[in-house]
């Protein structure tokens, strides 16, 4: 039996191939990849390691980028940034250690409640974005937001998001309070907090104690037994101080009469 011939594919030709197989890494760098393997002499052994690692880099990245993507965090400051001497009144300890994600290792959830501007959607940006680094799937939605999504659905519809909201690894629903919702809103936020009950963290901020709830759900039945699950193994947490953002305006009022 004849030996089969060996032909050289054209540069082009091969990333295009390894791009049909699917590899991302390897044809934008072909180039580069074949003069390093050339010149350090890898063994065929050698070469197949580096592609894969290449490959598992390149995936492990891709992965990340659409897990911010997906998770709807957006931008924000981060918590180098945060004046912890500013509130009077913080659990310094409860943050930090919420940031190691503990909480959602543990199935725990946290609720973080303080007026407005006193950094609660910057901490929970922070948090989320700690548990996406971690290799976690994390949706951030504002409760207005999320109970719109679900409430414009068809049936069908709304059972698919209500799987995925039940599923993610960590749900956070940023300014319950700040809107006043009807009681189907309240069964629909209801729906999403039983089904990740004891299976799966949810982390809420909110400028409204407990005891004012039934003020943002007005005629809602199921607001006793949806804050029963909701702070039954919870971290809750309490900011109290100065809106951040009056401070800054006030700064920048100040600072622009000095030049005058």
């Amino acid at each position: 039996m004849s030996s089969p011939t060996l032909t050289t594919t054209p540069l082009n030709s091969l990333a295009a191939l390894l791009r049909q197989i699917g590899l991302h890494a390897l044809p934008s760098e072909l180039d580069d990849f074949l003069a390093r393997a050339a010149k350090a002499r890898w063994s065929p052994r050698q070469m197949l390691e580096q592609v894969g690692q290449l490959e598992a880099d390149e995936r492990a990245r891709r992965s990340l980028e659409r897990r911010l993507r997906l998770s709807g965090i957006k931008s924000f400051k981060a918590m180098a940034d945060f004046d912890w001497s500013w509130p009077t009144k913080i659990e310094r300890d409860v943050m930090e250690r919420a940031l190691t994600l503990d909480f959602l290792h543990e199935g725990r959830n946290l609720v973080l409640v303080g007026r407005n501007g006193l950094g609660k959607t910057m901490i929970a940006q922070n948090i989320c974005h700690a548990a996406v680094l971690a290799g976690n799937s994390v949706l951030f939605r504002s409760a207005p937001a999320l109970l719109e999504e679900l409430h414009r659905q068809t049936p069908e519809g709304r059972r698919r998001k209500l799987r995925g909201y039940a599923n993610v690894g960590l749900l956070c629903i940023d300014e319950v309070g700040y809107l006043s919702f009807d009681d189907k809103a309240a069964d629909l936020l209801y729906e999403v907090i039983n089904r990740r009950y004891e299976r799966k963290s949810v982390m809420v901020t909110t400028n409204r104690p407990f005891k004012e709830w039934n003020e943002v759900f007005p005629n809602a039945t199921c607001i006793v037994t949806l804050l029963d699950r909701l702070r039954h193994h919870a971290d809750v947490t309490v900011i109290e101080g100065s809106s951040y953002r009056v401070r800054e305006s006030e700064m920048e009022t100040a600072a622009r009469r000095r030049k005058k």
